[in-house]
């Protein structure tokens, strides 16, 4: 198993898939290639089409593949490209690992970190962007700073947060991951002070950065139009806004007719176009967040295409 990042809930996903003889599947957050990995060692007639938006991905894939020759293709893209990377192709299943991935998080010079005290403040997943974390902090007002932290982070004490950076940046640029994290921390309450407390202002940023919830519910969507008959949709969230967005997209899409009770006959004509696997998300056993304690947080989805 790479560990370049490692996979979260491996077993329930390739149970959840329900892989077929022959079928295709889109694995639209590659990361290291451990998921695509088991897909087809579990499956030997099955293809993937995987793609991510950091390059470093895409090398770690490509390496881990090349045992499964002639069974997959690469693409250095958003998975939200879908449409181009497929073309005309239907699909049998298709997986979403929303996951920051462990070597993104463990290499210093990405920025993700807030523990990387001298990391740059950089949070970028795709390196061809020239739009990093250092102008979100350095460059937005403070109502920009408050909005996003409170609602991409859920931070209660956006506001003082955003306040400290404004005031901070004034004496002179913050450019490492350790001195945004220290305006963070003694921008809250002593009791409120832990080790982890940056922890969501550091999300937020991460998210504005990369537009990680930018056109999502239109890619679910768009991803599930593809699936054939029976095919199935796995999604693996961590965090609530993305899982939010997930919930209310299967649920809307496993509704049939919405017409008042009171109609004698529908006239919506709304038709139900998924079978919830999941009414409640699977999460990672006790074992699995004591190895891998980012699973914690993990929570997965499944639905299959009527």
């Amino acid at each position: 198993m790479s560990e370049y990042h490692y996979p979260v809930m491996l077993s329930e996903v390739l149970e959840g898939l329900a892989l077929r003889e022959n079928g295709l599947y889109f694995d639209g957050t590659i990361g290291g290639a451990n998921h695509s990995c088991a897909i087809l060692e579990a499956q030997p007639t099955a293809k993937i089409i995987g793609t991510d938006k950091d390059d470093e991905a895409i090398a770690e894939a490509k390496e881990r593949l090349a045992p499964f020759e002639g069974r997959y293709e690469l693409h250095h893209t958003d998975y939200k490209n879908y449409a181009e990377v497929l073309g005309d192709r239907r699909l049998d299943g298709f997986l979403l690992d929303f996951g920051i991935s462990s070597h993104q998080i463990d290499d210093p010079a990405r920025g993700f970190a807030y523990r990387a005290k001298e990391a740059p403040l950089d949070m970028r997943m795709d390196r061809r962007s020239v739009f990093t974390a250092y102008d979100v902090v350095n460059g937005y007002s403070e109502e920009e700073l408050r909005e996003i932290i409170q609602t991409l982070g859920e931070e209660p004490f956006a506001s003082a947060i955003a306040r400290s950076i404004v005031r901070e940046r004034q004496k002179a640029p913050i450019g490492t991951c350790g001195a945004l994290k220290d305006i963070v921390e003694n921008s809250m309450p002593p009791k409120f002070r832990s080790a982890n407390c940056a922890a969501r202002t550091f999300q937020a940023i991460r998210i504005e950065v990369n537009g990680e919830l930018e056109g999502l519910e239109s890619c679910i969507r768009g991803l599930i139009g593809r699936l054939n008959f029976g095919g199935r949709a796995c999604i693996l969230t961590f965090h609530s806004l993305e899982d939010r967005i997930v919930k209310q997209v299967f649920r809307d899409l496993a509704t049939a007719c919405t017409c008042p009770k009171s109609f004698p006959v529908c006239v919506c004509g709304r038709v139900k176009e998924l079978e919830i696997i999941t009414p409640k998300p699977l999460v990672a056993t006790e074992e699995e967040c004591e190895i891998n304690s980012r699973s914690k947080s993990a929570k997965l989805r499944i639905a299959e295409k009527l």
